[in-house]
């Protein structure tokens, strides 16, 4: 059986903005807040929802008066300053294995904002490469939920099953197996120590996926999209 579809993670498995993510909530928060976060706030947002993230500040600091999408939006009209002064870090063969698998249905789905996406995919140089991008604004539930790659499939008219996902953390990874899809994750960007256990296959870096290796593990593991 083969890969229908390829559901790309974005930060941590095609680009790393972890750094720069927090560089620009930081300076949004200052700038339109008067508030400065320390360095265990700057660890916290790594790999968290926006859900997650705005609870955590506004119990930190109870003088917050932005709502979530106040500071999402805030955070990401300072990325575009932070990218220019910083640049942003593609993960190794970040773009060739996108464009590997133009022959098949490609997804995004992300924990990002869809600016934060739009502004990564501007980066990568592939703003027209996705068949579908789902959001932090698209889904009623974040990661580990499967809410997102259930869309994305459904979206792309294929089954979960034959949907290979492609991630680096372990509430991703927990997502695209809730969804009932076969999971690959990606040592590369996975720079914070993300159990990658519950993935069907674990790779160094994203030049080892090939189209033999999607149709491999869909053979194997998503006839009924078990574990």
């Amino acid at each position: 059986m083969a890969a229908r579809a390829v559901l790309f993670d974005l930060d941590g498995t095609l680009v790393d903005t972890e750094r720069e993510s927090a560089e620009a909530m930081a300076r949004a928060l200052a700038a339109g807040q008067g508030l400065a976060i320390d360095q265990a706030d700057r660890d916290f947002i790594i790999g968290r929802s926006w859900v997650a993230i705005y609870d955590h500040l506004a119990a930190r600091y109870p003088t917050l008066a932005w709502s979530r999408d106040e500071v999402i939006a805030a955070t990401a009209a300072a990325r575009e300053g932070v990218f220019a002064e910083l640049g942003i870090t593609v993960l190794p063969g970040a773009r060739a294995a996108v464009d590997r698998f133009a022959d098949r249905r490609r997804g995004l789905v992300t924990g990002s904002s869809r600016v934060e996406a739009r502004q990564a995919l501007v980066a990568l140089g592939l703003t027209a490469a996705f068949d579908c991008v789902f959001a932090a604004e698209d889904v009623p539930r974040s990661k580990p939920a499967p809410d997102g790659y259930l869309g994305a499939a459904a979206a792309l008219g294929v089954a979960p099953h034959q949907c290979v996902v492609v991630e680096d953390s372990t509430a991703g990874i927990a997502a695209g197996r809730a969804a009932g899809c076969v999971v690959v994750a990606v040592r590369a960007g996975n720079f914070h120590g993300q159990d990658q256990a519950g993935a069907h296959r674990v790779l160094d870096t994203l030049d080892e996926l090939t189209a033999d290796v999607l149709d491999e593990l869909v053979s194997c593991y998503g006839r009924d999209g078990s574990p």
